[in-house]
């Protein structure tokens, strides 16, 4: 009997659906939980001992796993752990901390096919680890500064001698108001120049600008590569294409061979087997490397231009293709 796919996602991420439906599809089994579903509606039993790797399971009102017959994990932006009613602040972070290291300690020790494992993730998602390792491989990247004293960006601009970007070093997203934002990548101009007083608050990415013909995202399961040119059709869009997804236009594209090279020896270097990468393509076709984003979205793309990633993602986790 084919060993059981686990889905470690957020019950309502409707792309893993997708997934889920192609693995049942093809008649795998499959277990999907949330990290929000532990403690009240999920239970952990894990064992380990000298003789033993761990055994026991996950259950749910409606279903059973043996963690020792997992044979992959589609690791997946699951949510918050939800608590019983009545505790305290403190109690609430003390049980987190637990279950974050009892639930997730003993899932990551799972010796199986992952995709991501959360601790390549968690170490991938640091932009200055993707940018030196990146560069390692032999990508272009921009030049790039990380820095909270204003006088270092004035000294990149008139050492690069180039237009500068300004962009989160960390996740673009926050809660204002009880509203979802973005901070979008943002041209400077002169006046933000000589207007520098906010950078000392915190840490700030700035690259060169990079002309650019089109951008692509590059999709990246096992060794397939899926890549999708994003053609701007608003100045803001130019700037950065997730501002304006209304004006984008999609179309498939082909990788020049040394970068799909690198891109497999960075994939390697950073342990993922999946990743969503963007680049620029400037007039004369040069790539240059923006970032990997070891959980980011796929699906759209898929919907636009029809390349398989979901089938691909199946693939990868039922052993590859």
């Amino acid at each position: 009997m084919a060993a059981p796919v686990l889905i470690v996602a957020a019950a309502d991420d409707w792309p893993t659906d997708r997934v889920v439906v192609e693995l049942e599809e093809r008649g795998a089994e499959v277990f999907r939980m949330d990290t929000a579903d532990f403690p009240l509606r999920l239970a952990l039993s894990g064992r380990i001992g000298q003789e033993d790797a761990w055994t026991g399971d996950l259950t749910t009102d409606h279903r059973t796993v043996e963690l020792s017959r997992v044979g992959a994990v589609y690791y997946r932006a699951p949510r918050a752990f939800q608590f019983p009613e009545g505790m305290s602040g403190p109690e609430e972070r003390f049980a987190a901390a637990q279950a974050r290291a009892g639930l997730g300690g003993v899932l990551s020790a799972l010796e199986c096919r992952w995709v991501n494992h959360p601790t390549a993730m968690a170490r991938a998602e640091y932009k200055p680890v993707q940018l030196a390792a990146a560069r390692s491989v032999g990508l272009t990247i921009p030049d790039t500064l990380i820095t909270n004293r204003p006088d270092d960006v004035l000294a990149f601009a008139v050492d690069t001698g180039r237009p500068l970007v300004c962009k989160p070093v960390a996740s673009p997203v926050l809660i204002e108001d009880g509203q979802l934002k973005s901070v979008y990548t943002r041209r400077l101009t002169p006046e933000d120049l000589r207007d520098l007083d906010g950078i000392s608050t915190t840490a700030h990415l700035f690259q060169t600008w990079i002309p650019k013909a089109y951008e692509v995202r590059l999709t990246v399961v096992g060794t397939r590569m899926f890549a999708a040119a994003i053609h701007a059709g608003s100045e803001a869009a130019h700037e950065d294409w997730r501002s304006d997804y209304a004006s984008l236009t999609y179309e498939i594209t082909t990788v020049p061979r040394p970068v799909r090279r690198a891109m497999l020896r960075l994939m390697d270097v950073l342990r993922l087997r999946y990743g969503a990468a963007d680049f620029i393509v400037d007039p004369e076709g040069q790539w240059t490397f923006l970032e990997v984003n070891p959980c980011g979205q796929w699906d759209w793309i898929q919907v636009a231009t029809g390349l398989p990633m979901v089938e691909a993602i199946a693939d990868e986790l039922q052993g590859g293709s």
